[in-house]
């Protein structure tokens, strides 16, 4: 099975493709769309999706992780990252998406909900078996989404079909 990982932000949006063959888990590409600040917003957003589409027509995907937008102090933040995360799942609409908060992420990656970002680049650097750590730091949280999804899938054979 094939899992893209998308870390939204306007700025920047992570991805990440692994592959799942039995319990073993490979990274076949990861990167960063990012985009130029002071441009509109919208073609910022039409920049991320063209992004996002590439990748899925690139790697062809069956599944989707994407991280959900964490309310911190910055209410603008929060609102531009949740617009990207909106035309990322726009992108990944036709195949089969799991979406999973940051704390939820760190749990299932590096054992901790509270985990910093160079302990979640040097989990996924160990469970991708990685040369070197994944970077932009934007780039490693996609994979680690996507190593979450994989990680928390629910056999089909274990629910009667349904996930």
């Amino acid at each position: 099975m094939i899992v893209l990982g998308i870390d939204p932000g306007l700025k920047n949006t992570g991805w990440g493709v692994i592959e799942q063959r039995g319990s073993r888990l490979r990274c076949l590409a990861y990167g960063c769309i990012t985009t130029e600040a002071g441009r509109p917003d919208a073609e910022r957003l039409a920049e991320i999706h063209r992004g996002v589409v590439a990748v899925i027509e690139r790697y062809a995907p069956e599944e989707a992780a994407v991280e959900s937008v964490y309310f911190s102090n910055n209410a603008k933040t929060a609102f531009s990252t949740g617009q990207a995360r909106g035309v990322a799942l726009l992108a990944a609409s036709a195949m089969a998406v799991g979406e999973y908060g940051p704390g939820e992420i760190k749990l299932a990656v590096v054992g901790a909900g509270d985990a910093d970002k160079r302990q979640v680049q040097y989990m996924v650097r160990a469970l991708l078996s990685l040369p070197h750590d994944p970077e932009p730091d934007h780039a490693a949280d996609a994979l680690a989404a996507a190593i979450c999804h994989v990680n928390s899938r629910i056999p089909a054979s274990a629910n009667g079909g349904r996930r």
